[in-house]
Order: C-alpha cells, then structure tokens, then sequence
C-alpha cells in the first residue's frame, strides 16, 4: 500500500502544474478503497497550453544532434533501472497486471528506450544512383513536428515509450495524455524525463479524460501526428478527424479478436499451454489476447477437457501476489462489458464449461475480480460473440476439419492482429502463415510475446499495422530527396533538354 497519496500534476513546458479546475481519482483495480493519487481532470485550457510548448520548443529540439537526443534515453534508462521494482509494485497496483507482468511491462519500456539509443548511430538516410553520372541523389529523414502520444492503461509504460522514444530521437515534440486509469505511471515516467533535463516542452504530459483531454489534443490544428493505441470506436474516430486535416497523420492500434489454431499433430501440452497463456494473461486485457481458440476435430473433446481443467485451477488474486496468474479488471465497466458477452455466449447458443461471472466475497471484496468465461460452439458468421472484442477472460472454443476451414473462420472478423498455429508439420504452418490476415504470428506460442525491435501492429480494424517501437520511424518523420549536382551545366533526367535557346 502506498504511504501517501501523490498529488497529480501536468507538466507543460518544463514546469509542473497543479490542476486548475476539477480532478480525478486514481483507484487500485484489485481493493477499490485503496486511493492512489488525485489527478487534474484537463480540458482543452491545458491541452493549448501543452502544444503551444512542444510548437515553441520543435525548431530548437530538431536542430540540436540526432545522438544527443538520443543520449537523454540513456539517461532515463539508468533512472528507470534505479527504481525498477518499486515502479513495478505500483503498476501493478494501479493497472490491475500481476507483479510479474508490471515488471515484463518496465522491463519492455527500457528496451524501447535502449532499442532508440542504439538506433541514433547507426544508418539514418540513404544515397541511391541518378540516372545522370555527375549527381549524387540522396534520402533524408526529417521530423514532422509536434505528436500527441495517446497511451492505454493496459501497458502504461512500455507503450507510451514505444510511441515518445521515436518521436525524439528524430526530432519531434511530444504531448502526452497517459490513460485516466494509469496516471500515476504516466507521470512517474515523465518525471525520469524531467530528471535528467529534458529541454522544456520537448516532452508535455496533459492527465485527464479522453473526450475531455485527448480529443482536444489529437484534434488540435498545431498537432501534426497522432500516435494512439485503444478502443477500435475510438480510433475510428481519430482517423476520420484526421483525414479531414491536411497536415496531420495518425496511426492508430485498436485490438483484435485473435485466434490460436491447433492441428491434430500438435505438441498437445505445448499447445493447451499456450492457449491457457494466451486468454487469461494480464486477465485477457491485452490487444493480441486469445478470445478464439480453433481446435482440429480429432482432438478437440480432449483439448477442451484438458483447457477447462487448467483454467479451472488458475490463481486469482491479488496483482502483488507472487502466486497469482490472474488479477482484478481493471475497472467496473470492464466487469459489466465482461459479464454482457458471457450471457450473450448463452443466448448465441454456446455451450458454456466454466461460467465466468464477478468474485465478490472473501480476498474479493472491494475489487474488480471475476472467474474465467469458457464456452464451444461451431462457428457462426453471424454469432456477436465470435466477433467483438471482449477485453476479459473470456474465450471460446470452436472445432474446425481441416487448414482451409481454420484459415476461412480466422479471417471471418474485422479485425486482424494476432495468430498462433500449433502443429509440427511445416506445411501446415506455412500454409496457415499464407492463408491467414494478422499482423503478429507465432508457431507453437502463445498469440502474446512481441518484442520492441518487430513489427507490431494489425490489419483491418486492428489498426495500421505500425505502432511497434521499430515501425514508428516511418510515422514520426517524412523522407525527403536531396539532389546534388556535381556538373558545370544542367543535366537533367528523363533526357529532358535544358537549353533556353
């Protein structure tokens, strides 16, 4: 428990401010009577204020050396490295992730940020052949501007330095809205920032609501790209109020309905293993989690027999606990959108194994806590359940005959991130590789797992399918071509005369 209450601030321009009007609370998921901190509830005041600073401090902040920008990480590497079990312990209070996952979570923010260190000295432009002898044709990358960096709660610190990293090394200012259920985390990491001198404004952190903070921010006419990663509904809404601003661009990661696929010949304890990991790590609140697990008909009775038993023994508790595998929701909507697609699951026609449902008593008490939901049924194109994002522990079992039918269901969704295959025949696995629409795959793992150095991102309404650490050069800085003319005349390409006469 923590010993005192941290009083929220925002940090624009270099100085931290105290909330000039209302404010929120900040719960711990797992004993809702536990206050962690009191945070400004920021509107559109704030929001001004914050990219006014990252616009004032962009011409100074690009200018200065691509490796010296790059060295303030390395400086917040070692800060991070100093505190890292005690930021750990409030991760996981806050964000409902068991302390293992909270201390994968910090340990995944210091690989972004060491993954872009090591970037700033390695290659950056490139210098292609002319079609004319005496050029020399070169590529140049340059930063876009200002970028609002809208963060989830449910990696609080992984992926906002996912999105921050990248845009400073190459020389952008950020605006940072952390999510209104991870505060306390979102201002810890800027105070690292803050610690080792970050130039003011360079990085900004406005807290607060998202209709009331972050759509203000990724809609302000100075913000020239929006990095988000959340709900599909509201990304929807980002790229559209994107698209109708000329300077601005967006990419957006907004979940799946994923799926393993497990052939006849799998390793079966491997495979049932990785399932069991799949649905129910961080409770299934994880944008690659496994809400469908399609399983070939010769094993299926078995496979769900063998998957119900172990979900059935899966330790709830506590996020601190050493011992427990799955912890709290994170908050009671997530609880009532949990407990409205199991019941949903029955009027579909599921046949249900473990019923799922809100743990109250006991260690319960006072928390977000519920039981695994586990049902089977044949796949229906038409069934809600097999479609929508849950964001819980909730996961149907769906039998399939052969690779074509598994490939068919898989891609019957709008959504397209996150595939495991689980056989030992490595034509089935390529097949499945060719077959399949994701954008994050894996053979005889887990659909969970990524690392900060691959792509990471999905296809349809998943998203852009770049929001990884590597991939978001691309959305941070735009290519421009410099040509040099070594010649005592003007030679130009494609035989184009350039005689005036």
């Amino acid at each position: 428990m923590l010993s005192t209450i941290t009083r929220g601030t925002n940090y624009i321009g270099g100085t931290w401010a105290a909330a000039i009007g209302e404010t929120f609370e900040d719960r711990n998921p797992a004993n809702t009577g536990e206050l962690l901190g009191v945070f400004p509830r920021s509107g559109i005041l704030e929001v001004e204020g914050a990219v006014a600073a990252a616009r004032a401090a962009f011409q100074g902040w690009k200018r200065e050396s691509r490796i010296r920008r790059a060295e303030y990480l390395d400086a917040f590497v070692q800060l991070v490295k100093r505190d890292q079990e005690e930021l750990a312990q409030l991760l996981s209070m806050e964000s409902s992730k068991c302390i293992a996952e909270a201390r994968a979570d910090i340990v995944e923010g210091i690989h972004a940020a060491q993954y872009w260190f090591g970037r700033a000295r390695t290659e950056w432009g490139e210098v292609l052949a002319s079609e004319i002898p005496e050029k020399d044709v070169f590529i140049h990358r340059k930063p876009k501007g200002v970028v609002a960096a809208v963060a989830p709660w449910n990696f609080p610190f992984a992926i906002p330095l996912w999105l921050i990293c990248p845009s400073l090394v190459e020389g952008n200012t950020v605006v940072f809205k952390p999510a209104e259920e991870t505060p306390l985390i979102g201002q810890r990491l800027v105070e690292y920032f803050d610690e080792v001198g970050l130039p003011p404004g360079v990085l900004n952190l406005v807290q607060g609501y998202g209709e009331e903070a972050g759509w203000p921010l990724v809609t302000h006419p100075d913000v020239d790209v929006v990095l988000f990663t959340g709900s599909a509904e509201v990304g929807a809404r980002i790229k559209e109020a994107c698209a109708r601003d000329y300077r601005k661009y967006c990419v957006c990661e907004m979940g799946g309905k994923n799926a393993m696929i497990v052939f006849d010949d799998a390793d079966f304890d491997l495979a049932v293993n990785a399932a069991v990991i799949s649905a129910f790590r961080t409770t299934g609140q994880r944008c690659v989690s496994a809400e469908r697990i399609l399983v070939q008909r010769g094993i299926f009775d078995r496979f769900v027999d063998a998957f119900v038993e172990r979900a059935r023994k899966i330790r709830i508790g506590d996020p601190l606990d050493e011992a427990t595998f799955m912890g709290p929701l994170v908050s009671d909507a997530g609880v009532e959108k949990f407990e409205y697609y199991c019941r949903l699951a029955v009027e579909e026609g599921a046949t249900v194994h473990l019923d799922g449902g809100r743990l109250e008593d006991g260690e319960y008490a006072g928390g977000y806590f519920v039981r695994p939901f586990v049902y089977t049924m044949e796949h229906d194109p038409k069934a809600r359940v097999l479609r929508e994002e849950v964001f819980g522990p909730h996961v149907g079992i769906i039998p399939f005959d052969d690779l074509d039918e598994a490939a068919r269901i898989y891609n019957d969704s709008e959504y397209g991130f996150a595939l495991s295959v689980c056989s030992r025949d490595y034509r089935t696995i390529r097949a499945a590789r060719e077959a399949c629409d994701f954008g994050v795959g894996y053979v005889n793992l887990p659909t969970i797992g990524a690392e900060v150095h691959l792509p990471f991102g999905g296809l349809k309404k998943s998203g852009t399918g770049m929001p990884s650490a590597a991939g978001l050069l691309e959305a941070v800085t735009h290519k421009v071509s410099w040509t040099v003319n070594h010649a005592d005349e003007i030679k130009l390409a494609q035989g184009l005369k350039a005689d005036l006469s």
